[in-house]
C-alpha cells in the first residue's frame, strides 16, 4: 500500500520587531489546523500576546526562539508576521515562508531579500497579496490599523490641547483588550475638553475600505459627534490631489491602499498656503508608505514607533505638523487583531494541503516569480 502522505508542517517564528505582539497563529487556529492533520511547531515568545502554554494545550510543538533557520524540515512552511530578523539579511532562503515581506512594491532592501530566495530555492507566499477569486484579501489588519490609527491621532491631539503644541507626545504601548484603548483616549479627550479645547473634526481618506472603516468606528466609539467625522473615498478624490480640505480638520487619518502613483494628497505648500485656515495639527498615515517613492503624503522619509510615535515636520511659514506613521498600529491591540486576522486567514491555510493546485496559492506563487525576474533584471 502507498504511504500515506506527510502532514503539512506550519512552523510559527517568534517575532523579532520591537513591540510586535501579535501572531499569525492565535492557539483557537492552531487546534483547528492540528484537528485537521497539520503539525504545528510554534517558537517560544514571551512578547507574543498569546503565551506559550497556550500552544502546547493546543498541540503544538513548542521550540528555540529563531530555530526555524536551522532545524525546520525544508518543506515546511515558516509562518511569520513582520519581516525576517534584521541581523542575518544575506543567508539563502530555503523554505516556503508565509509573511508580510514589504517587497513587491520595491521597497527598500526588496532586491536584497529576494535574492535570499533566488540563492536558496526557497518561495515566498506574502500576506498581503492573498487574494480571493474576487481579488480581494483573504485576510488583512486593515480595521484594526485604523482603529488604532484613528486612537493615536486623537490621543495626540489631546495631548497637545492638554500639554501646549511643544509637549512631545510620549512613547505608547500596547493594550491588553480593545476597552482599555477606548476608556484612555475618552479620558484625554475629555481633559481636552476641560481646558477648552472644542471637540476636534477627524478626516478619514479611504473611508470605505476595512482600514478606514476601523477609524470611522474608533472615532464614533469615542464620543466624536458624526458630523465632526468627514469620509472620503475615491468619489472625492477623482480630481487629484492635493487637497486643500485635509488642513481644515484637526486630525487627518489616511487610509488608502496605494497600489498605483497617484497625484500627493497633502504638501508642505498646502499646508503652508491654507494660513490662518489650518486646523490640521496630528496626520496619521496608517498606510505607512514610507520607502514608496509615489507615497501620496511626502512629507516624510521615516516610520515612526510606539517608543518614539510622533514625527514633528516643520512647515515653511506655519506651525510644525505631528506626523505618525507606525507601520505596525494593529499591534496597539494584538489580540483583537490577532483573532480576527487568524480567522479569516484559515480556510486559506486549510488549502496547504492542495498548495500546488489551490488558486490562493498558486497564484502567490506566480506573483512571487514575476517580482524574482523583476529583481534579477
Amino acid at each position: 500500500m502507498p504511504s500515506a502522505p506527510s502532514p503539512v508542517h506550519l512552523w510559527l517564528r517568534a517575532e523579532t520587531k520591537r513591540n510586535e505582539r501579535r501572531t499569525a497563529l492565535t492557539p483557537a487556529v492552531t487546534k483547528t489546523l492540528i484537528a485537521n492533520g497539520f503539525q504545528i511547531t510554534v517558537e517560544k515568545c514571551t512578547n507574543r500576546i498569546f503565551h506559550d502554554a497556550e500552544y502546547s494545550a493546543a498541540g503544538a510543538t513548542l521550540a528555540a526562539p529563531g530555530s526555524w533557520a536551522s532545524a525546520a524540515p525544508r518543506d515546511a512552511f515558516i509562518i511569520g508576521l513582520k519581516e525576517l530578523p534584521e541581523d542575518d539579511t544575506t543567508s539563502p532562503l530555503v523554505h516556503r515562508h508565509i509573511m508580510f515581506a514589504h517587497c513587491f512594491k520595491r521597497q527598500a532592501g526588496w532586491q536584497q531579500l529576494l535574492k535570499r530566495f533566488d540563492d536558496g530555492g526557497g518561495e515566498l507566499f506574502d500576506l498581503e497579496f492573498l487574494n480571493d477569486e474576487n481579488g480581494r484579501r483573504v485576510a488583512a489588519f486593515g480595521y484594526y490599523a485604523g482603529y488604532a490609527g484613528a486612537a493615536l491621532g486623537l490621543d495626540a491631539w489631546a495631548h497637545g490641547a492638554v500639554n501646549g503644541a511643544d509637549s512631545a507626545y510620549p512613547a505608547v504601548r500596547p493594550f491588553e483588550r480593545d476597552q482599555e484603548l477606548l476608556d484612555h483616549v475618552k479620558e484625554n479627550l475629555a481633559k481636552a475638553e476641560k481646558h477648552g479645547a472644542a471637540p476636534p473634526s477627524v478626516m478619514v481618506m479611504g473611508a470605505k475600505g476595512r482600514c478606514g472603516s476601523g477609524a470611522t468606528d474608533l472615532a464614533r466609539r469615542v464620543g466624536i459627534p458624526a458630523s465632526s467625522i468627514i469620509e472620503w473615498d475615491m468619489a472625492e478624490t477623482r480630481s487629484g490631489g492635493p487637497f486643500a480640505e485635509i488642513a481644515r480638520h484637526e486630525v487627518f487619518v489616511n487610509c488608502i491602499y496605494l497600489s498605483t502613483p497617484i497625484p500627493p494628497f497633502l504638501t508642505r505648500e498646502t499646508l503652508k498656503d491654507a494660513g490662518a485656515e489650518r486646523k490640521l495639527g496630528v496626520l496619521v498615515d496608517v498606510s505607512c508608505d514610507t520607502t514608496n517613492p509615489h507615497n501620496p503624503i511626502p512629507l516624510y522619509n521615516v516610520s515612526t514607533t510606539f517608543h518614539e510615535p510622533v514625527l514633528r515636520v516643520k512647515i515653511p511659514g506655519s506651525t510644525p505638523l505631528d506626523v505618525i506613521t507606525i507601520d505596525h498600529l494593529p499591534s496597539l491591540l494584538p489580540r483583537e487583531a490577532s483573532e480576527m486576522f487568524c480567522a479569516d486567514l484559515l480556510p486559506s491555510l486549510l488549502q496547504l494541503k492542495q498548495v500546488d493546485s489551490a488558486r490562493v496559492w498558486t497564484d502567490a506563487g506566480k506573483l512571487f516569480r514575476e517580482k524574482l525576474a523583476e529583481a534579477k533584471a
